[in-house]
């Protein structure tokens, strides 16, 4: 009996029987993926570039891409003693104002640190008006703390304040149910792409987008595998947006797929141009006849510098139009604090508020923020404190102007000295910084350079850009990161360093790119 029951097989545990199963059926399939190999072999890795989401492989963001990582070795050798042309090197690629020496505006500030400590409460050198805000806003946090999560869309109390914010800002009635916080408006941006994004092969989605435009959207598009459709804007009329241009990416677009989703960018990043009235009527009749959803991003509606250019919401303009355009026209429209007068980057806060959705459409949404549980609790504070700022006679109304003021004219100074000294040097045309933080100068480069660049496996602009930092430590971004026009060359550079820093920063550019031009002529 003992030698019979020798020779019968031995039951596993159920949980090492199913592993043996699973090891067998992939040594029967040959290693399945390819990433191993058979019993006795390496074991190879599953995560590879050959087996990695070939989607993210197609994403690129210019903005902190390989001259940014340059930059941050430069960085270290500089710390390290090793000797190079410059003695800092300033990063111009990238619209963080604090980093670039902004300093924060004291009542967003009093507000968080409150919340975030609100020992602070029994401070007597912070104004009551503050203090107001941030007992409110805790008696709104779960738990009145600003460590617990919030409701997925936001907590109720910000989302009504930003609400009674759009009201006031475009006269037209809005509602707390049609805004969800976020982190910042990049991460709105993305979840409005994803429910816009279906199909396959001729009916895949289409995204309509600025050219230059902010690499987000050409990010998230591959990402999302949507099809990019590009709309030039006009160089020579100050980057001015063209029904015409639009007709013919639209034409073109449907060739291949189907295009859903028109992006607009005004005050405009890279190119810093303002929207007339005129333009986001014509645009939105344009989305109205050819039925597209409208994204407008609105991150700058703060920073406009130009005499005669001012900012006019798409909701605003939309609701001035009146039926049949208000109340079938599909809108997202975003906003942020890392931007403005605020410059809160580092905070991650924004919203989208959405206009005309489908109500299951946006239950859809709803759920989809979800997931990600809530937006940072402390930039949700901040937000609030953006919307609902001091009013006049309340104590902290006369700093918070004058702090906002401050800022926001510097910009404008800054706008103008970065065009006025570009457009000094010979081959360095520079269009009016109407708006925004940013100059998007066009460059001419001789046929040396663009024979050195190929060589080299690089875009011309790169090669100018990454030639530039190696010798003067100046980071800026290369145009064909945001887009162009072909043959045409840029760079996008922020106007944010302080006055004097900017100065000689421009007129330092202005002389490498003299001799650079000398040495590949």
């Amino acid at each position: 009996m003992r030698a019979l029951r020798a020779l019968r097989p031995r039951r596993l545990p159920a949980g090492r029987a199913m592993a043996a199963a699973a090891a067998a059926a992939a040594a029967a399939a040959g290693g399945g993926s390819g990433s191993g190999s058979g019993p006795g072999g390496a074991r190879g890795p599953v995560l590879t570039p050959g087996t990695m989401n070939p989607a993210v492989r197609r994403v690129e963001y210019a903005v902190r891409g390989p001259i940014v990582t340059r930059a941050l070795q430069l960085e270290q050798d500089l710390r390290q003693g090793v000797p190079k042309p410059f003695t800092e090197v300033i990063k111009a690629n990238i619209g963080d104002a604090q980093a670039m020496g902004q300093k924060p505006i004291t009542f967003l500030r009093q507000v968080t640190a409150l919340c975030l400590y609100p020992e602070l409460l029994a401070e007597p050198s912070i104004p009551e008006d503050a203090k107001d805000r941030a007992r409110r806003l805790l008696a709104a946090c779960s738990g009145q703390s600003a460590g617990a999560y919030s409701a997925s869309p936001g907590i109720e109390l910000v989302r009504q304040d930003v609400a009674r914010f759009l009201q006031r800002r475009d006269g037209v009635p809005a509602k707390p149910q049609d805004i969800f916080l976020s982190t910042g408006a990049s991460d709105a941006i993305v979840s409005i792409l994803k429910l816009l994004v279906s199909g396959s092969g001729g009916s895949r989605t289409g995204v309509l987008i600025p050219i230059p435009q902010y690499p987000l959207y050409s990010a998230a598009i591959a990402e999302l595998s949507a099809v990019q459709l590009n709309y030039y804007l006009d160089e020579e009329h100050c980057w001015a947006l063209d029904v015409a241009e639009l007709r013919r990416a639209l034409a073109e677009g449907r060739r291949h797929c189907c295009p859903r989703v028109l992006c607009i960018i005004n005050p405009g990043n890279p190119t810093g141009q303002v929207q007339s009235r005129q333009c986001i009527e014509d645009v939105i009749k344009f989305a109205f006849e050819e039925k597209l959803f409208l994204m407008a991003d609105e991150v700058y509606q703060d920073n406009i510098y130009a005499e005669g250019s001012a900012f006019h919401s798409f909701k605003k303009v939309l609701f001035e139009m009146g039926p049949p355009y208000s109340e079938v026209v599909e809108l997202a429209s975003f906003h942020s604090v890392s931007k403005g007068f605020m410059g809160e980057c580092g905070f991650r806060s924004g919203y989208v508020e959405v206009v005309n959705m489908d109500p299951e459409v946006q239950q859809q949404l709803a759920k989809l923020v979800s997931v990600r549980l809530c937006p940072p609790v402390p930039g949700q504070i901040l937000l609030d404190a953006v919307v609902d700022p001091p009013q006049p006679g309340e104590p902290s109304y006369e700093l918070f102007i004058a702090e906002k003021q401050a800022v926001l004219g510097a910009l404008a100074h800054k706008a103008r000295l970065t065009q006025e000294i570009f457009n000094r040097a010979p081959g360095i045309r520079c269009n009016p910084v109407q708006g925004a933080m940013y100059s998007f100068p066009r460059i001419e480069l001789p046929p040396r350079a663009l024979a050195a660049a190929e060589a080299q496996g690089q875009a011309p602009d790169m090669f100018f850009c990454m030639k530039l930092l190696e010798e003067t430590g100046i980071c800026v971004v290369p145009g064909s990161g945001f887009g162009q026009r072909e043959g045409t060359f840029h760079f996008r550079m922020t106007i944010l360093p302080p006055t004097e820093k900017l100065q000689v920063l421009l007129e330092k550019l202005s002389g490498f790119y003299a001799q650079f031009v000398q040495e590949y002529s």
